[in-house]
Formats: structure tokens, C-alpha cells, sequence
């Protein structure tokens, strides 16, 4: 018997890589662009002179209620000089960042045929953490002054679970997610399990995009705090259960569980050690389970209830 079980996790394991592989090659064959239009240094090394001509070019960055001399003024402000400079330190093409990005974009179009490649637009937004990146149809817009190393002297003054992914490695991450929130579909309930499923749905998105990407990367977390998630995945499941949360409308359980934070809030001495956003973890690891035990696509999975999700996940924590 235990032969037997030993072949069929063999021969599910050969299949799924088979797949995956098959997946990958067709993939590859697809034709995106990646053009990168350097705002940024459009706008920081021009002069009184020539700014008219950068504003005319992007009407669209240039609220006409704010006059000119603000954006002039803006140029050579010390705090904003400081940052384009840093940016274009780490930033002096994308050369490196365009193989990454052209792949996301592939996978992308994959799994939503009518994508179209958008143009990155790069900004200096003087630390608008919020607004990192900003996916609008067939722009994206980029803030580099928010990946410059999470070591960065110019990030001192934010905690270090915010800046820890100040870094360009978690740009394409950000993009993704940017991006997904155009396909993702809400659930109009305010239900805590809804809530956590919708969030795992938008991570299984992320898994699509993003095969490569490592699941710390994903959430935003160093390695201990991945380790945390999977070592203690039992314990807050178990946690959700006995304190009846999961299907609590609580609004204060969306601050606790999925918020991003420094830390989860069980209101136990263990809540230092936990990761902020326990509950997306969660919510991504029964859409996981979700789509392991059911013949389902991307699209299919969009359109499908929390409840019915749930149900059909036979979602067990790793222990």
C-alpha cells in the first residue's frame, strides 16, 4: 500500500511538472513590449525654459489647478533633488529589470489574452509608499524613490517592516499586484473568511504571473517570517475556528489579520513574533488547496464564491 501511494505522488508530481513546463514554453512564445518612458528624468533636468515642453508631453501628471511655478519650484527642491539622484544611482536603466518585466507581461497576456503591454511611466513621488505603482489601462506608472534598498538613508524614518521592501527586487512584485487588481473581481461580503479568500485570490494571481517569485517576495516578508507563517499555520488556523472569526463581520479583524503591519494582533505574547497579514497567508493557502483539488482555470476561479472556494479546497493546515 505504501508502494502504491508512493507511485501515484511520483507519477502527480511528473504530471504537474509536465504541465507547468508546457505552460512556461508557450509562455515564452508570446510578443510583449516593454517600453520605459523616463519621466523622472525629463522632468528633474529641465530648465524654466524647457519645462513647458515636458508639460506638454504629460498633460496628464500636470492638474492644470496648480500653477506652474509650483511644478518649477519643484525641480530643484533639495528633498525631491535628493531623491531623483538616488534613483538614478540604482536606476540608471532598466536593462536588468526589462527580461523580468517582459516576463511578467507574458504571463500576463496568457492568462488575459487582450492585455496590452502598458508604458512604464517613471516618477519620483517624494515617498509615497501608498502609491507605488499605479496601473491605469495602458500606463503604468512607477515611483522609483520607493525602491532605492530598503538601506537607504533617505527611508530612516519609516519602520522597517515598510521599508524592508523599499528594494528594486520587489518591483516587479508590485507591478503584478498593480496589475491584478484590474482583473480581480471583490466579493460584496464582509464576512472574515470572504475576506481572506478574496486576498488569496488576488496571491493566486500573483502565483500566476510570477511563477519564479518566492512566496516571502509575494507577501512582502523576509524568510523568518515566512518560516513563522508555515511553522504556526495550524495554530492560527486553529485560532480563527475557536474564537468564531470566520465568519464575523468585525471590521476590526481586516486591521488584525490582513492590513499590512509590523505584526498579526491574536492579542497573545506570540504577536511580535508573527507576521503582519497572517490572514492573506491563510486566505492564499485555501485558494491554493482550492485549485490543487479542482480542475479549474485562472478565469473560472475569478468567477467562483468564497463559500463554494471553501468548500471544495478540503483546505487541512500543514503541520
Amino acid at each position: 500500500m505504501n508502494r502504491y501511494f508512493i507511485l501515484l505522488i511520483i507519477l502527480f508530481s511528473f504530471a504537474s511538472c509536465k504541465k507547468e513546463n508546457k505552460t512556461e514554453e508557450l509562455v515564452s512564445k508570446l510578443k510583449v513590449k516593454v517600453l520605459i518612458d523616463r519621466f523622472d528624468t525629463k522632468y528633474y533636468n529641465a530648465t524654466p525654459e524647457t519645462f513647458f515642453k515636458v508639460k506638454q508631453e504629460y498633460p496628464y501628471l500636470f492638474p492644470s489647478q496648480t500653477p506652474d511655478s509650483v511644478w518649477i519650484n519643484k525641480i530643484n527642491d533639495s528633498i525631491e533633488r535628493t531623491l531623483f539622484e538616488e534613483a538614478q544611482k540604482v536606476f540608471p536603466n532598466f536593462e536588468k529589470e526589462k527580461p523580468q518585466i517582459a516576463n511578467l507581461f507574458q504571463h500576463v497576456k496568457y492568462y488575459h489574452p487582450s492585455f496590452k503591454s502598458p508604458k512604464i511611466i517613471t516618477l519620483i513621488t517624494n515617498l509615497d509608499y501608498q502609491n507605488r505603482v499605479i496601473y491605469a489601462d495602458s500606463l503604468l506608472f512607477v515611483s522609483l524613490d520607493l525602491y532605492l534598498g530598503k538601506n537607504n538613508t533617505v527611508y530612516q524614518d519609516f519602520p522597517e517592516y515598510l521599508s524592508q521592501n523599499f528594494d528594486k527586487s520587489q518591483l516587479v512584485v508590485d507591478m503584478a499586484k498593480a496589475i491584478s487588481e484590474h482583473y480581480f473581481i471583490p466579493s460584496r461580503s464582509r464576512q472574515f473568511l470572504h475576506t481572506i479568500i478574496d486576498e488569496g485570490k488576488k496571491m493566486y494571481l500573483i502565483d500566476s504571473y510570477l511563477p519564479a517569485i518566492n512566496d516571502a517576495q509575494k507577501m512582502g516578508w523576509n524568510n523568518t517570517k515566512l518560516a513563522w507563517a508555515q511553522a504556526n499555520e495550524v495554530e492560527v488556523w486553529k485560532y480563527f475556528i475557536e474564537n468564531k472569526l470566520l465568519y464575523s463581520t468585525n471590521a476590526k479583524l481586516y486591521t488584525r489579520f490582513v492590513a499590512n503591519a509590523p505584526f498579526s494582533k491574536f492579542y497573545m505574547d506570540l504577536d511580535k513574533e508573527s507576521p503582519g497579514k497572517i490572514g492573506v497567508w491563510v486566505g492564499w493557502q485555501i485558494v491554493r488547496a482550492y485549485m490543487k483539488n479542482n480542475h479549474v482555470t485562472l478565469q473560472q476561479l475569478l468567477q467562483t464564491n468564497a463559500d463554494d472556494i471553501f468548500l471544495k479546497s478540503k483546505y487541512k493546515p500543514r503541520k
